[in-house]
């Protein structure tokens, strides 16, 4: 299974695509689950039947995530190395939060103390809420530009700091996703519990939908009217990766110049409007089955969005516009591209099928009684 050098770079962009919205929809679910976790449980058993709708999946989950971070590494190395440079500090934070995930999971009831549970429920929601707040501050500040140079040997040098990265438009997105997190994980509970606590998840979720939409909005407004990045000229596609080697140039609305070069990629942006919508109007009715697939599509819209208007970009840089790292320029070689290919088309599809046995097995609606019942099984 041998492609072209310009199809595998393309497919690759695709794939990290897929991973990352895999990585969203399920560890993502995750996270918007322990951020409710107070807001939607007000005894520790409520609380537990929170944490027990995702207790059989959350550390399966996370293969999303270190697969989608090792793919960047093979297959974008250039910007695997400016982006964990660049954001060193952010990621940093978001691994030392991810820290109490497992931790307050596996700890939280092992020891029947309001005050040791509570920590927890904290350090849950802390390990939650600044990894999907951070990421959505990394991709806000693709779109202006992170100030990184590349130097003859190809080697990225990063000169802002952490706290540049948290600018108005960064912090717009950085809560964009919280709150799609928290509305797709409103549906999730609301699907996976019952009584009180599918309530109050609910009634959540629907605020979430809505201000969502307001945001998104927003945001989508804000990048019609900053200066996007387009390429003047590049080498050929089939040629060996070199960052260099192309002239770039800025113009206000530029990010959205691809909607109009391929009208058909509209459909992510309104994609992402119309089920975060419907989703409201689903979960309004009890159809919460029908909401949390509308969520995952919401999801995969917003993504995508985000995708297409950078495409082709992967990280502009705003200190050299001709470094920025493209899909065409910032990949690895031919042979690698190829081999990762294969290796993906076999594996991939296991995880797929694993995941949803998991889901499958374990499916069922998580009581207050089966938790007080199974107090020492359960989470």
């Amino acid at each position: 299974m041998i492609f072209d050098y310009e199809t595998l770079k393309l497919l690759w962009w695709v794939i990290i695509g897929v991973l990352f919205i895999g990585f969203a929809i399920t560890d993502g679910m995750d996270m918007g689950v322990a951020i409710l976790l107070r807001l939607v449980g007000k005894t520790d058993s409520e609380r537990r039947v929170v944490i027990n709708t995702v207790g059989p999946h959350w550390d399966g989950n996370q293969v999303w995530f270190i697969t989608a971070g090792g793919a960047l590494f093979a297959a974008w190395p250039m910007v695997y190395a400016a982006a964990f440079s660049g954001f060193y500090f952010a990621m940093m934070l978001v691994l030392f939060a991810l820290f109490f995930r497992p931790l307050g999971f596996d700890y939280r009831s092992k020891i029947d103390s309001k005050r040791w549970r509570n920590n927890w429920d904290w350090a849950l929601f802390g390990g939650s809420v600044i990894p999907a707040l951070v990421f959505g501050v990394a991709f806000g500040n693709l779109f202006l530009g992170v100030p990184f140079n590349l130097d003859e040997y190809l080697r990225a040098s990063y000169q802002g700091s952490f706290f540049a990265l948290l600018n108005p438009f960064a912090l717009l997105t950085g809560l964009i996703s919280v709150i799609m997190l928290i509305a797709h994980a409103g549906m999730w509970l609301q699907l996976r519990t019952d009584s009180h606590v599918a309530r109050r998840s609910a009634q959540y979720g629907r605020y979430a939908l809505l201000v969502f939409i307001v945001l998104f909005a927003i945001a989508g407004f804000w990048v019609a009217n900053i200066d996007g990045y387009q390429i003047v000229s590049m080498p050929d596609k089939q040629s060996f990766a070199n960052p260099l080697g192309k002239v770039v140039t800025t113009s206000a609305g530029a990010w959205l110049n691809n909607y109009t070069l391929m009208p058909w990629t509209v459909i992510f942006p309104t994609l992402a409007f119309v089920m975060a919508a419907l989703a409201w109007v689903l979960s309004k009715v009890n159809k919460s089955g029908l909401a949390l697939i509308c969520t995952s599509l919401m999801l995969i819209g917003v993504i995508m969005t985000a995708g297409i208007s950078l495409f082709p970009f992967v990280m502009p840089s705003s200190n050299n516009m001709n470094i920025s790292l493209t899909l065409w320029d910032a990949v690895s070689s031919h042979m690698t591209l190829n081999v990762m290919f294969i290796a993906v088309v076999i594996f991939v599809p296991l995880i797929l099928t694993y995941t949803t046995w998991c889901y499958v097995k374990m499916w069922r609606k998580v009581t207050v009684e089966e938790i007080e019942n199974n107090s020492h099984g359960s989470y």
